[in-house]
């Protein structure tokens, strides 16, 4: 007998009372909800594993309730859509926005039961591959920055304390904060992101505190988190209104949905992600944050590395995400060669992590022999490269003029060794700089020539 939790979402109370007696029976916890507003609600307070949801409800209907927590990045339950009046258009739709599957009413037992396995075992085995493969929640690799990163977190994460991890777009600052997350002491709990471009002025109250809206009676990101941990992305983005309503929580512990008349606590753990110089960013400019703010986010600071201080992990990154879109996409296995491999070890990835797990999905969709050879990563690049692509993409006015000269270095020494095939001798002669002078540079910068070096020095 399973004791999984499954939430039913139909507005039909015969379905939702059907339903509910034959899981019940197949010995499932299961909660049910009339409309979208009680399922919002029971989704953070339920927990569920599995979502049964009708398409057609008078409120909101259940692709719209759909695109909402996908969006929101509440992806990782399995939600299988139900409907009267099912469509192959409607079915599609559903499908390409993360639903695991569609069942037809009236519903045949047989069927829902085979649908409600299938999608417990799909959750099953996702969690088991996040946790084989190091998936969102396990950072990847073996440097010292990542190791030490890894343990740093996991020595603050049993604590309640705010994090705030600094970082490039693009370096996994999510991933840590999940790591951080499944390593404190509720790894259970709800874990919510917060995309802060997503919040307007005008409805940032609404989203945040939920209660009586002008959509009804909704659960906010608050009453969602409960005492997990809300994950904020990209702070900076906050605007003044969510700024506001989320420091008066911070400063008093509680919070009042829109439209009740008594307090909730505010359990949550609150992580977020900025990018370097935030701190400067404060009070004033705008789209600036609030020091009084941050001081109640920074209790704690870990600095997420770009990629390219730990270039010595990419092949390992390389072969995880391979491993990864093989088993959840269903693409076609292919390895990296020695020569790619090292071509990709000494490029500057302005994009971090999402450009190297963009480059790897596009080099499995375009297929080809199951060794990616060099030619196929220049291709890649090439193509990736917009007109007129500059030595360096990160933006240098947002740094000391220390970190914007060491990027530079970094990135121009990287190109120029790659045209010389490695050798350091050639390197010196190209960019006009004694050999031993070369070698000390190269070491400060983190540049590993030995990784590209094909044959002796000439």
């Amino acid at each position: 007998m399973s004791s999984a939790r499954i939430l039913v979402v139909d507005d039909e109370a015969d379905i939702r009372t059907l339903v509910k007696e034959i899981l019940t029976d197949e010995g499932y916890d299961v909660a049910v909800a009339a409309n979208a507003s009680e399922a919002r609600q029971l989704r953070g307070s339920f927990s569920p594993e599995l979502i049964l949801l009708d398409i057609w409800m008078p409120d909101v209907d259940g692709i719209t309730l759909l695109r909402e927590w996908m969006s929101a990045g509440n992806g990782s339950c399995p939600i299988v859509m139900m409907s009267g009046h099912g469509t192959v258009e409607t079915a599609v739709e559903a499908t390409r926005l993360g639903a695991l599957d569609f069942v037809e009413k009236p519903l045949s037992l047989a069927k829902l039961l085979r649908t409600v396995e299938r999608g417990l075992e799909s959750a099953r085995k996702s969690r088991g591959a996040q946790r084989l493969l190091g998936g969102v929640a396990v950072p990847v690799g073996k440097s010292r920055v990542v190791q030490q990163l890894r343990h740093e977190l996991a020595s603050v994460a049993p604590g309640r304390h705010s994090v705030l991890l600094l970082g490039e777009r693009g370096s996994g600052r999510e991933t840590f904060a999940r790591y951080l997350h499944e390593h404190g002491s509720s790894p259970g709990s709800p874990f919510v992101v917060l995309v802060a471009s997503s919040l307007r002025d005008l409805d940032a109250e609404e989203a945040l505190l939920g209660g009586h809206t002008a959509s009804g009676v909704a659960a906010g990101i608050f009453d969602q988190v409960g005492d997990g941990t809300l994950f904020i992305s990209e702070l900076g983005d906050l605007p003044p209104a969510a700024q506001r309503v989320l420091l008066g929580v911070l400063e008093t512990g509680h919070y009042r949905p829109l439209g009740e008349n008594h307090d909730r606590p505010f359990r949550a753990r609150v992580v977020s992600s900025a990018h370097p110089g935030i701190e400067q960013a404060v009070d004033g400019a705008i789209g600036s944050t609030r020091r009084d703010l941050l001081s109640h986010l920074d209790r704690i600071v870990a600095r997420v590395p770009p990629l390219r201080d730990y270039a010595e992990d990419v092949p390992e990154l390389l072969r995880q995400q391979v491993d990864r879109l093989v088993d959840t996409e269903g693409l076609t296995f292919r390895r990296f060669g020695v020569a790619a491999q090292n071509r990709l070890r000494n490029y500057p990835w302005p994009g971090n992590m999402q450009e190297l797990r963009n480059l790897v999905r596009r080099l499995l969709l375009r297929g080809g022999a199951e060794e990616i050879s060099l030619a196929d990563i220049e291709y890649e690049l090439a193509q990736a490269a917009p007109p007129a692509e500059t030595l360096v993409k990160q933006d240098l006015l947002a740094l000391s003029l220390r970190e914007a000269r060491e990027h530079f270095e970094r990135a121009y020494l990287q190109q120029q060794l790659l045209l010389c095939h490695g050798k350091v001798g050639q390197l010196a002669k190209r960019v006009g700089m004694e050999r031993t002078h070369l070698y000390r540079k190269l070491r400060s910068l983190g540049v590993d020539f030995r990784s590209v070096t094909d044959d002796a020095e000439s």
